[in-house]
């Protein structure tokens, strides 16, 4: 038998055979450590993660990496930085979209801790926030903002989700309203479409640029059917209702639990009643008046509204500072 350093590789004889043994894989660090981008990279690689929550995970690493720098090496990330970005990032988060986050972080660098690229994890110091029971703060969590919530729904995500997810906010409508809505309901032409409201009402909602874009390429010719289908058509065993089967696919309606689920497994922790509740906000936000925010938001009193259409601290202090006349341009 031969020996030698580390790497080098040993025979044994067997027989009239020879075996060979390859060394464990070891990994290098770079001479000046280990960088963020590439740090990420690998975690992101070699973590077994379904397509829907390794989204979730690359959203928010990529915030990580654009706040740091991608060439920071990763032992120069500190409690103290990670904290800082937590605060300047996520703020107002929900404390269970809050919690997730760290974890992504805790995730991270584990992983970059036990590869030997920190020397103990800086997202230990990170703590996690209790959920508030009090109910006009809980109310005003759910409000994302506008530049987070675009930033979201511009991103690559499946057709069908990213139409779902741009009519719920550009209309303001309920998740279930849109989901119960056939292709024959729609007017594509005029942006609108019935839907069954509260008490059984018929009312309209309406759309924008960016749904009305969507919309074409996500129907793709279909005439009849569920606006929004499942991927898969249902066993035989679980034959859904005549009026919940697309008749060219046979695939079914499209569940709320489901799209829920969708929806919060990619966000990290939104819920689809937060695009109504965001939108109303941002309208209220840009000066759209009362009258204007009921009719879009259907409700019919103020007192409802008033839970759903709150601007934020950020959007207030905007707005006073461009009244400000001794500001700094």
């Amino acid at each position: 038998m031969r020996g030698g350093g580390p790497d080098c590789q040993v025979f044994t004889a067997k027989g009239a055979g020879v075996r060979r043994q390859t060394p464990a894989k070891t990994t290098r660090l770079n001479a000046d450590g280990e960088p963020l981008d590439k740090a990420v990279t690998a975690f992101l690689t070699e973590r077994d993660l379904a397509p829907s929550s390794h989204r979730v995970y690359v959203f928010t690493l990529a915030r990580l990496t654009d706040h740091l720098g991608p060439d920071t090496p990763v032992d120069q990330v500190t409690p103290r930085v990670l904290a800082e970005f937590m605060d300047e990032r996520y703020s107002h988060l929900a404390p269970a979209t809050w919690n997730r986050v760290v974890a992504t972080l805790g995730s991270l660098f584990a992983y970059t801790t036990r590869q030997g690229w920190t020397a103990t994890s800086p997202a230990v110091g990170l703590e996690r926030h209790r959920h508030r029971l009090d109910r006009q703060a809980h109310a005003r969590s759910r409000a994302i903002p506008a530049g987070e919530l675009a930033a979201f729904l511009t991103a690559k995500h499946p057709l069908r989700d990213k139409t779902f997810w741009w009519l719920l906010y550009e209309s303001a409508a309920r998740a279930g309203e849109v989901l119960a809505l056939d292709v024959t309901d729609l007017d594509v032409a005029h942006r609108r479409a019935v839907v069954t409201g509260k008490g059984g009402r018929a009312e309209l909602i309406g759309w924008e640029t960016r749904t009305a874009r969507l919309l074409p390429r996500h129907l793709a010719g279909r005439k009849q059917g569920p606006l929004f289908l499942t991927d898969l058509a249902p066993a035989p065993a679980r034959q859904p209702a005549r009026a919940d089967l697309d008749p060219a696919s046979g695939h079914a309606r499209l569940s709320y639990r489901r799209a829920a689920d969708l929806f919060h497994t990619a966000t990290g922790g939104w819920t689809l009643h937060q695009l109504r509740h965001s939108r109303l906000t941002h309208l209220a936000e840009a000066g759209v008046q009362l009258p204007i925010l009921m009719a879009k938001s259907r409700h019919t009193s103020l007192t409802s509204l008033a839970v759903y259409a709150q601007p934020t601290f950020d959007a207030v202090a905007a707005a006073t500072a461009a009244l400000d006349p001794d500001r700094r341009h």
